[in-house]
């Protein structure tokens, strides 16, 4: 199979093209290098991506000539590319041109590619709002520009199943962890501060917030499971994570754990639809995917430390 990936470089992505690259597949990554984090940590990832001889190509989905840049003979499309998170340094037009104006062109451009049996789209739990415990037959409530605009960007994707132009789904991932985690998330952000002696910011009542946190290993499990399956998959909604909730508490003690030092605390501002809690419902992704996610948070974070050690200390 012919594969595009967008947001190649990025957290998931970049473990998604190399797991689709092991199963045998050519690989088309997409990214556009954004200064939204370090760039260096992008160039880290794609330099892991070259050296399995994946190609990147350097283009941003909010162009609008994509089919001039991005080859035809695709199979199956891997939408990742979104402005992510909750941050007071992104603007409303940033959510809105990344996230809905980038998967409206990507969605023009899947309709050229006639090969193209289905397009996946990357979608999250902060679709569901502030609590996201619930089957996937629940009604959104987006609680950030985030959210809203990525809920959109899904029904964008999952409009051209109901069109049947062609066959889409998307996954909505939950709390994912583990190495080339963005820097600004929680557990790089966690084992920077030990290492480096520095206080981590924790959002006032965060600590008792309850997540999913999911091993991207076991995330990508899941986002590969659909190749096969598209006739089954076809316009569905599927939540990908891990049934075992932790709270932020426990992460940062997990992180201290493994280090083997504590971490000083700087008690900061809540922020405003910050999720209070996460409890990923597998259900359907047990039963249409086989979905069965298997490692520990404490795995999880000794897999990422290990890699910042090698990359960062």
């Amino acid at each position: 199979m012919k594969i595009l990936v967008t947001g190649a470089v990025g957290f998931i992505g970049s473990h998604t093209c190399e797991r689709l690259h092991d199963l045998g597949h050519e690989v088309v990554g997409l990214d556009n290098f954004n200064n939204y984090y370090s760039l260096a940590l992008k160039t880290l990832n794609e330099k892991a991506l070259l050296q399995k001889g994946i190609t990147v190509i350097a283009t941003d989905l909010r162009n609008q000539d994509l089919a001039e840049v991005l080859p035809k003979d695709i199979n199956y499309i891997f939408h990742f590319a979104a402005q992510p998170g909750i941050s007071a340094s992104s603007t409303f037009e940033d959510y809105f041109t990344n996230n809905i104006i980038a998967t409206k062109n990507l969605t023009d451009y899947a309709l050229q590619c006639p090969n193209l049996e289905l397009f996946v789209n990357i979608g999250t739990s902060s679709i569901y709002g502030l609590e996201a415990t619930f089957p996937e037959t629940e009604v959104p409530k987006p609680a950030s520009y985030y959210g809203v605009t990525k809920l959109t960007a899904e029904q964008l994707v999952l409009q051209k199943s109901r069109e049947q132009l062609f066959k889409s789904c998307s996954l909505r991932l939950y709390s994912v962890i583990g190495p080339r985690e963005r820097p600004e998330k929680m557990y790089t952000k966690l084992i920077a501060c030990a290492f480096n002696g520095d206080a981590f910011p924790l959002y006032q009542g965060s600590a008792t917030h309850l997540r999913s946190f999911t091993y991207v290993g076991d995330i990508v499990d899941g986002i590969v499971s659909v190749i096969g399956k598209e006739a089954k998959l076809d316009g569905e909604i599927i939540n990908l994570g891990t049934e075992v909730e932790h709270t932020t508490q426990d992460g940062i003690e997990a992180v201290e754990q493994v280090i083997g030092q504590s971490i000083k605390i700087d008690h900061v501002k809540a922020r405003v639809g910050d999720q209070l809690r996460t409890k990923a419902n597998i259900d359907k992704a047990k039963q249409l995917l086989d979905y069965n996610p298997q490692t520990t948070l404490l795995e999880g974070v000794k897999a990422q430390v290990e890699w910042y050690k090698a990359n960062f200390v």
